[in-house]
């Protein structure tokens, strides 16, 4: 399968890309597996760059579509599990005791968002699989709340596979254009960062106005 990534987009890639093709390139489908899975401990190697590029290199004969999707999936799994059994390990009191000593966040905030996780645990992990930034964070809530593992399994492989599948089909039918498919998720992952901020800016307010409050 030498360079045919590369070959086929008309240049060389360097970076994430470059990374991503050169494990496709020597071991297949498991190096896409591997990208993905390692997307969820260092969230600045996208997925939105490496699934399309898995896509594209199946279109090319790389591997088929089927081990694209199944590599992909898998490594997505694995990875959300070790943030998962991380939060497991860190635990309710140890993230709390951690609250405890962060301004602007208290512990009753923790306690709130705790108890909305034990009954909405399932939705957040299944949508949250598709959500940039969130994507790799939300196993670790699901780990520190004590979700059965199972169900966690369960939602994150079907997230997963959902996310997985429109990013690979997108590169496997763009072809050479497989890049354009990063530009469109791109935008996606700037209004999710600017509604994050917002929730952050809103949350840090309302926290200075009630300690002003009980100060006064």
């Amino acid at each position: 399968m030498s360079d045919i990534v590369t070959a086929a987009a008309g240049t060389e890639l360097g970076g994430i890309a470059g990374w991503a093709v050169s494990l496709m390139e020597s071991i297949g489908g498991p190096g896409a597996g591997i990208a993905v899975a390692a997307e969820n401990f260092f969230p600045p190697l996208p997925s939105e760059i490496i699934l399309p590029l898995a896509g594209f290199t199946a279109s090319q004969g790389g591997f088929s579509l089927a081990s694209a999707l199944f590599w992909t999936t898998l490594g997505s799994v694995l990875g959300a599990l070790g943030l998962y059994w991380l939060g497991k390990k860190l635990g309710r009191d140890r993230m709390y005791a951690a609250v405890d000593r962060m301004p602007f966040v208290s512990t009753d905030d923790l306690s709130k968002a705790d108890e909305w996780f034990v009954r909405h645990g399932r939705s957040a992990v299944f949508f949250g699989r598709m959500i940039p930034l969130v994507r790799s964070g939300i196993s670790v809530p699901a780990g520190v709340s004590g979700m059965p593992v199972l169900q966690f399994l369960l939602y994150t492989t079907l997230g997963s596979l959902l996310w997985n599948t429109i990013f690979v089909l997108a590169g496997y039918f763009l072809g050479e254009n497989w890049h354009y498919v990063e530009d469109y998720a791109s935008v996606f992952q700037y209004v999710v960062i600017g509604l994050i901020a917002v929730a952050v800016v809103v949350l840090v307010t309302k926290r200075v106005r009630r300690r002003r409050r009980s100060d006064a």
